[in-house]
């Protein structure tokens, strides 16, 4: 499987700014999720270490979730 991965860590602060040409905020400004890690707008996109994920054990929780999804999208294309 043929697959282009960019892992982009942006430290503790969100730093969202360079996702803007993907179109991701919704009119609020906000970023709507379908689940806990996945873009609703773009289910390639996974944001780990945001909101609930943030802390020691969700970012654990989070990390296991993003792997599993990003290994569901791979193998469904």
């Amino acid at each position: 499987m043929d697959a282009d991965v960019i892992f982009w860590n942006t430290g503790f602060r969100h730093s969202l700014r360079h996702l803007a040409p993907l179109k991701l905020r919704g009119p609020g400004g906000g970023i709507l999720m379908d689940g806990e890690v996945r873009v609703a707008k773009d289910p390639r996109v996974l944001l780990v270490g945001y909101g609930s994920t943030a802390s020691t054990v969700g970012a654990t929780r989070a990390g296991r979730r993003a792997g599993q999804a990003a290994v569901r999208y791979l193998e469904s294309r």
